[in-house]
């Protein structure tokens, strides 16, 4: 039953953390660097299934695909079953770097898919992508996204880097009202990421140069006639800047929304600290999970917010990594009537806390 929200409402939600769930296995060449941030789904067999990052040697990252271990209700622990996606197209890879990165995987229901958004890592810095499947084992590559040109914006949004892209799992209304499959991603402006020396440049209508969530649609009949449209996105608009302290650098999309009663429930991350210029494993900075709701009606909409994070580093698995102080949702599932997060633990393992609903305010 729909949940109205005021101004004033706060998220009902909180996260409470369990375990590390999976760990590098350092005979695993591939995982030499960590394991973090899955996507996940279910299988045919009706399994739960995580597809982890894998970090090898030089920061080459690649998809796995590992089950999902669940005792008494509870994630425990994954079996291992290799690796999906590998940095193999050209433009997922460069001369002096490669990878597919941070995989986060919608099941799309009307067209029977797994859709994988990742980043590739390639010749022009880190860009989003598009893959799917009908088994999580197999995936189709439809190409890098591509932002439609948009007038009022001033510039093509295809020149910036972009990461933190994820699916809706249920159309909504677009701009026009038309049903859309939505994606929130997060354009980066600051152009020295591909060509040192030119700095930021804002989009028309932008004036905080800082990374926030943008929301952007493919008609539903587009999609369902030709799933490639996916990787073509139009009606771009601005979802959520930062605002708290601790999202003071930046903020990004976690795991796909979850549709729940107040609407649509985004876990972000929020990044605070220092960030070094020309730096991959940034040192001096903290990534904290946060939520918002956003309308049912209107999924561009922040229907409310947390000013203070659901989770932050405090154990020693998320104080000490590749990135020290990082907790990175990037997957909810659900086990038995209870949700679950999967989360990256300062870039080097991977954790799951339980998503609990609170007595909602009104």
């Amino acid at each position: 039953m729909p949940v109205t929200l005021t101004q004033e409402s706060t998220v009902p939600y909180a996260l409470r953390r369990l375990a590390v769930v999976m760990e590098p296995d350092p005979a695993n060449p591939d995982e030499i660097e960590g394991v973090l941030n899955p996507g996940s789904g279910r299988g045919r067999d009706g399994a739960l299934y995580l597809l982890p990052r894998l970090v090898a040697a030089g920061n080459v990252s690649r998809v796995g695909l590992a089950r999902v271990l669940v005792t008494d209700g509870v994630p425990t622990g994954v079996e291992r079953l290799g690796v999906v996606l590998a940095p193999d197209a050209g433009w997922e890879r460069a001369r002096t770097h490669a990878g597919v990165e941070d995989p986060r995987v919608t099941w799309i229901a009307s067209l029977n898919l797994h859709v994988m958004t990742y980043v590739a890592y390639g010749p022009l810095g880190p860009r989003s992508a598009v893959a799917v499947s009908d088994d999580l084992r197999t995936w189709k590559r439809l190409g890098p996204i591509h932002f439609d040109y948009q007038e009022q914006l001033d510039t093509d949004l295809n020149l910036f880097c972009n990461k933190d892209i994820v699916f809706f799992a249920e159309p909504v209304p677009g701009p026009d009202g038309r049903p859309c499959f939505a994606a929130l991603h997060r354009p980066m402006w600051d152009l020295d990421l591909v060509a040192p020396g030119l700095g930021t440049y804002l989009p028309g209508g932008v004036s905080d140069d800082r990374a926030g969530i943008w929301i952007s649609y493919v008609p539903v009949d587009e999609a369902t006639r030709d799933p490639s449209r996916l990787a073509r996105l139009r009606g771009h608009r601005v979802v959520a800047m930062p605002e708290h302290p601790f999202e003071a650098l930046k903020i990004g999309a976690g795991p796909p929304p979850l549709r729940v009663p107040e609407g649509w429930l985004l876990i972000h991350h929020g990044v605070s600290g220092r960030l070094i210029p020309g730096v991959d494993h940034q040192p001096m900075v903290h990534y904290a999970a946060g939520a918002m709701i956003l309308s049912a009606d209107d999924p561009s909409m922040v229907l409310a917010r947390t000013s203070e994070p659901l989770l932050s580093a405090k154990v020693e698995a998320e104080k000490s990594g590749i990135v020290p102080n990082v907790v990175f949702p990037t997957a909810i599932e659900e086990i038995d009537g209870r949700y679950f997060a999967f989360y990256g633990m300062a870039d080097s393992r991977i954790g799951v806390a339980e998503l609990e609903r609170l007595e909602a305010t009104s």
